[in-house]
């Protein structure tokens, strides 16, 4: 059974939509949907305007957007003055903030990094430093990553007005 492409241009609009909701919103995986989309628009033209060489610098501009936005809140952490413990906890409180849906994502690092922090030193207003830290380099991140993703749809675009 052969897919119309009008029905995979569809699918792969609907990838890119909830992949640029998913810069915004931490529970959803942003911008590897948003890759998944494009690489579907390119699948669905016969990677005709967007081709090879296209899809590889869109998949190192994904790349680069998660590892930003990971490495952000472990530098905003550490521009805290935070320690090796509140880094970590900061880490792991992402990981399981992703389970407590958007509220567990932004308070994750946060509770994370005071948590960390407090083993590590005891000190309260230094974990609480740390914590928003980790807060700011989550937001620095988030904007990294849309920055990022509005970079992919402009190749994108230019890719497919220039064939």
């Amino acid at each position: 059974m052969t897919v119309s492409p009008e029905i995979l241009y569809t699918l792969a609009a609907v990838l890119m939509l909830v992949g640029v909701a998913g810069t915004f919103l931490p529970a959803l995986p942003g911008v590897p949907l948003t890759f998944a989309g494009m690489f579907l628009f390119a699948y669905a033209g016969d990677f005709e305007k967007i081709g090879g060489w296209t899809l590889a610098l869109l998949a190192v501009l994904a790349v680069l957007a998660m590892a930003l936005d990971f490495i952000a809140g472990l530098i905003g952490t550490k521009g805290a003055g935070a320690s090796k413990w509140a880094m970590l906890g900061a880490a792991l409180g992402t990981l399981v903030g992703i389970f407590f849906g958007l509220p567990g994502l932004v308070l994750g690092p946060f509770i994370g990094a005071v948590a960390g922090e407090l083993i590590a030193n005891k000190d309260f207003h230094q974990a609480t430093k740390a914590g928003l830290g980790a807060w700011i380099g989550l937001i620095v991140g988030m904007a990294a990553k849309v920055a990022v993703t509005a970079t992919m749809f402009g190749v994108l675009i230019t890719a497919w007005f220039l064939q």
